[in-house]
């Protein structure tokens, strides 16, 4: 047995190193940032040494093992003294197992653990074990740190001057973007927002997504000042100082005073180490997780954060009463792609940042095109005249590339391209991890049930639904409790009641003219849809000037 490789790829790159030693110098870089600054903290603390789990291959069974595991911990915790330690385990197969922090996952796979002399419980992650039979190795990609103790203004500083450092070891472009749990919660409180909308709006925090932010808010019960209040947050993002003053004319509570100040003391700790730290206020994290800080970062090049943390004393509470704990992880495997090389539409005009730009074939995609257009971005040649693959504006800045739509989500979430416009159907049923920025209103129909006229549902036994919307159906119907049996189709979902296949379908409908010809009706609607502009969200962070021009001048093409 052997573990793979952290970097895969040998391609040997002008100048000697291949790209695998070139990405194996960033990682070393990273652990050396940490090493220095562990040294020079004055408060015990270590890395999180990079390690391996055991992942498997397609057709091979794999179960989770326990296995007898040692420790690894660098100088003693005392009580009332924070600790920034290593998470690590080392089982008897030596596998690396790692601490993890990531915003929103709730502290899922993260357990308990104490040992003889520390008293304050810290996280390992659990690693799963494949059969020694026909399997293959990946990796847990990570490395970092968590502080766990009296966590005052200095650790916290501390622990974020790591993260900034860990970031511009890497030599490209980067940024560290911070926030505050305690100002978005302090605004849900003192607005009364009921404990069961409260995931809902942080969901659409996240993505920016303005336009269903207000009428969730106003749905919640919110009346138009106090949306407008929740909506006015997603404003709040860009260099810290501004923002920073920004957000001050905005707070309705002192508690969202507070906020602001522990993180104007984040930034008066840091001095000139903070500079180019950016504020977004959006940023948040899961409420029963995380109750302060949180700050995410990006490099250029890569699609997703490369780096997540934040403070999260009520997870580490549930282990030792009063503890409180702040740390963050950096992903090192989407640093791997620092050392790939640039794809043959990017090797083209280098000499300018260019937007590229995914657009649906169809119907759908000529009118976002014609938007496009009307806005002044016009390319130089109609796309649907030419056997091109990839069309351009040079002067403009940017790309267009037709693809399928229900590949439009897909391309942006992973940076191929930087925005896109699609169905909010397409973008619900595959999840993408994008921001939502515009409902361009384009394409207007609905998601709806539908079946025979006369249909009663039989609450007693499943109900059986046809769909090729199959994360839609499910989470509607877990929504309102129903059990369900879902049958998957690709096309002519119509005919599933009709030959008894199923008693229901999920389906888009525009007209309904199908569904009357067939003898069938709306039974209920439950999702308006339209087509909508989405972002990579790293492209955001980086080419946020280019594209909020191309945003503004769409919308007001669109109101023309």
């Amino acid at each position: 047995m052997r573990h793979r490789d952290a970097y895969k790829g040998d391609r040997p790159r002008k100048g000697g190193d291949t790209g695998r030693q070139q990405a194996g110098k960033q990682n070393q870089r990273c652990r050396e940032r940490l090493d220095l600054h562990a040294h020079a903290a004055g408060i015990c603390f270590a890395h999180l040494v990079g390690g391996h789990g055991l992942g498997k291959q397609k057709g091979c069974r794999q179960r989770r093992q326990h296995h007898q595991c040692r420790s690894l911990h660098i100088g003693p915790c005392h009580a009332g003294k924070a600790a920034l330690r290593p998470v690590v385990q080392i089982d008897d197969v030596g596998i690396l197992r790692k601490g993890h922090h990531d915003i929103g996952d709730g502290g899922a796979d993260i357990a308990d653990h104490h040992t003889a002399d520390d008293q304050n419980a810290h996280a390992v992650y659990p690693a799963r074990h494949a059969e020694h039979k026909g399997h293959t190795f990946s990796e847990i990609s990570q490395m970092g740190l968590e502080c766990i103790g009296a966590v005052g203004a200095a650790e916290q500083a501390e622990v974020v001057r790591l993260a900034l450092e860990s970031l511009a070891s890497l030599e490209v472009p980067t940024v560290l973007e911070v926030s505050h749990m305690g100002f978005v919660t302090a605004l849900l409180d003192t607005l009364h927002v009921d404990a069961a909308a409260r995931p809902r709006l942080l969901e659409l925090l996240r993505d920016k997504n303005a336009h269903e932010l207000h009428a969730a808010a106003l749905q919640s019960g919110l009346d138009e000042a106090a949306a407008n209040a929740l909506t006015a947050i997603l404003s709040l993002h860009g260099p810290f100082g501004t923002t920073l003053a920004a957000a001050r004319s905005q707070c309705q509570c002192e508690a969202q005073q507070d906020a602001l100040l522990e993180l104007q003391s984040l930034q008066n700790e840091l001095g000139d180490a903070g500079r180019g730290m950016q504020l977004d206020l959006s940023l948040a994290g899961d409420m029963e997780y995380y109750n302060g800080l949180v700050f995410s970062g990006y490099v250029a090049g890569v699609p997703r954060a490369v780096l997540k943390g934040g403070r999260y004393d009520l997870l580490a509470q549930r282990f030792t009463p009063g503890a409180c704990a702040l740390g963050f992880a950096l992903y090192l495997d989407e640093l791997e792609r620092l050392s790939a090389p640039l794809p043959p539409v990017q090797q083209q005009g280098t000499e300018r940042q260019w937007l590229n730009i995914a657009l649906p074939k169809g119907r759908l995609g000529d009118k976002a095109y014609g938007l496009l257009a009307a806005a002044g971005y016009e390319a130089n040649e109609n796309y649907n005249e030419t056997r091109k693959l990839v069309v351009e504006n040079p002067e403009a800045g940017v790309r267009y590339f037709l693809v399928k739509p229900s590949d439009v989500a897909i391309y942006v979430e992973h940076g191929a391209a930087d925005i896109g416009i699609v169905g909010k159907d397409i973008l619900t049923e595959s999840g993408a991890d994008v921001y939502e920025l515009l409902d361009t209103g384009m394409g207007k129909c609905r998601m709806c049930v539908a079946g025979p006229r006369n249909f009663v549902d039989d609450e007693s036994r499943a109900l059986r639904v046809a769909t090729k919307f199959v994360n839609i159906a499910r989470a509607h119907y877990e929504s309102i409790g129903r059990d369900i049996d879902i049958i998957k189709l690709n096309g002519s979902i119509e005919l599933a009641p009709i030959l008894g296949l199923s008693d229901v379908i999920v389906d888009i409908v525009e007209t309904g003219t199908t569904l009357k010809e067939n003898n069938l009706a709306v039974l209920e609607e439950f999702m308006p849809i339209s087509a909508r502009f989405i972002a990579n969200k790293a492209s955001y962070k980086f080419k946020y000037a280019q594209l909020t021009e191309l945003l503004n001048k769409m919308k007001e093409a669109l109101a023309k």
